[in-house]
């Protein structure tokens, strides 16, 4: 396979993310995560650079030096967006999108591109480590990997 792409909204980036990660790594050398975005509010309040931010050092932290992180905007066309999702991994000739998002996978098997289903990790959920945060309940802490950790540590004492 020439490529993994993983595109999400990473809000926060976790421990789940991490592992995903961690096995595209043991099969492609190409492993491409693209950081989809629109904008900030109480259900997505990291901003593009703090997720980028977190995902470069949870990665470092976890020894993986060799995927790529890149972005893509939101659009009105689901067709638009898999294509710009596509764009922004530079077209590989054989991608295989990773997603927990049943809607994700069904918008690149519409394009042709193969798709492999993430299983979510057993208590590792973003909404509920988001409201960890906003409740400030600590928890949340054993729930997103090294490097991760300290960008929200960060976000959390500008509040």
């Amino acid at each position: 396979m020439s490529a993994i792409i993983f595109p999400g909204n990473f809000q926060p980036f976790h421990n789940g993310h991490l592992l995903v990660v961690q096995g595209m790594m043991k099969l492609s050398d190409n492993v491409i995560i693209v950081i989809c975005h629109d904008k900030t509010g109480a259900d997505e309040p990291f901003t593009l650079e703090q997720r980028r931010e977190m995902i470069s050092a949870a990665l470092l932290s976890a020894d993986i030096m060799d995927a790529t992180i890149t972005t893509v905007k939101d659009t009105p066309s689901d067709a638009d967006w898999a294509q710009h999702v596509l764009d922004a991994a530079e077209n590989p000739a054989e991608p295989m999108v990773w997603s927990g998002n049943e809607e994700v996978r069904k918008i690149f098997e519409a394009k042709g591109i193969a798709t492999k289903k993430i299983v979510p990790v057993p208590g590792i959920v973003a909404a509920e480590i988001r409201q960890m945060i906003k409740d400030k309940n600590s928890a949340w802490r054993s729930k997103v990997p090294a490097g991760a950790m300290d960008v929200i540590e960060d976000f959390i004492a500008k509040q």
